[in-house]
Formats: C-alpha cells, structure tokens, sequence
C-alpha cells in the first residue's frame, strides 16, 4: 500500500510541565520526526541560523503569506510576528513525515481549523498539581521571580483550554509520560485517514471477491 500521511502532532502546555523535554525525548525516539520551524519578523540573535531557529522573514512578506493563506498559524508577540509556514508541512505529511508544534492554545486552535485539520493530532499536558508546577519553574534556574510570576498568571489560561485537545496526560512522572505519548502516536498513524492506500487495498480486496465467485 501507498506510505502513510504525516501527523501534525501539537504539543501544549503551561510552563514547566515538561512540553519541550517531552518534545526532545519524541523526536530521539523516532528521528524521522520533524520539529517546525517557525517564520517570524524580528531580527536574528547571535548565533541564530535561518531556516534552522527560525525562518527570518520581512514583515512585508510574512503578512503577505498570512493574506493568501500559507501560514497554519500566527501570532503578534511583543512586536513582531511569528507563525508556521504552510507549504514545508504539507510537503512532510504528503511524504509520510511527522512534524511536531510546540505551541500555544491559540496557535493549536488555528492549524486544528486549518485544512490540514484532518492529520491533526492535539496533545495537552497537564502538571499534577499548580505546587509541582511553580516547584519546577523554580528548579530550572532560567527565571527571575518576575518573570516566574507572570509564568504562574499566564498558565491558568492555558489549562482552562484542555477541553479542547485530542488526548491530555497529566504529567507526573517524565518517563510513564513519555510512553503513553509514544503509544498515542503509535495508534495515530494507523488512523484511517493516515492510510490513503486503504481505499485502493479494499477495491483490490472486492476485484478478487467477485473473481472468486
């Protein structure tokens, strides 16, 4: 049969309840997995390579594309813009590739209504209690107090959105996470519309029925 169709598999999550650790631990899992790599119009930061960190983009031509539809999602953050090119995610998913969104609610509500809706696969993680959450914001070092605050105001919003994803884990232990996430998206590619050779198999399957006759 033809190879199956990509998943777009989106990964959300408030902050701190492990959406990139689980991220990473995915795609070493299957390496054939592509992370998206998002456009966005701010300038580039030491370091920064395009079309590896992001796809550095003018903002002419960023709302230029938002215009004719080739963007899954975007968003205006702090004054620039930032969305997910269509046309490199079709390519993956027309070859059979995955590829992972890390992204917010708002950004899963737009590709979940986009026309690649079909191939959607929506993820939540929810942390065991909002302690363990700010304990592990705490533990990564890379905030101030400040910014660990507005961290904690910003992440009831997120959860108040869980209602809205295929499948939510609550993620209190990292590796029982890892596992339930690897069989999710195991059962997901076999899902029928994943499979464009099933319609073709069944014809075949008739055609040697009525033969058999």
């Amino acid at each position: 049969m033809t190879q199956r169709r990509g998943l777009l598999i989106i990964l959300s999550s408030p902050s701190g309840a492990g959406k990139s650790t689980l991220a990473r631990r995915l795609m070493a899992w299957d390496p054939a997995i592509r992370f998206s790599v998002s456009a966005t119009t701010r300038a580039p930061r030491p370091g920064e390579v395009d079309g590896t960190d992001y796809v550095f983009t003018a903002e002419s031509q960023f709302k230029r594309m938002v215009a004719e539809g080739d963007m899954l999602e975007h968003a205006h953050v702090f004054g620039n813009f930032y969305g997910s090119p269509r046309a490199p995610v079709q390519d993956a998913i027309d070859n059979g590739s995955d590829v992972l969104f890390d992204i917010d609610w708002q950004g899963a509500q737009q590709i979940s209504n986009s026309t690649l809706q079909e191939h959607v696969l929506s993820i939540f993680l929810l942390p065991p209690s909002i302690r363990e959450l700010r304990r592990r914001l705490i533990e990564r070092g890379q905030d101030s107090e400040e910014i660990i605050a507005k961290r904690m105001q910003r992440s009831w919003d997120e959860i108040s959105h869980w209602a809205s994803y295929h499948y939510v884990l609550v993620n209190d232990d990292l590796d029982i996470t890892e596992e339930k996430l690897k069989t999710i998206v195991t059962a997901e590619r076999l899902r029928r519309s994943q499979q464009p050779g099933l319609t073709e198999h069944v014809r075949k399957l008739q055609s040697e029925f009525e033969e058999g006759k």
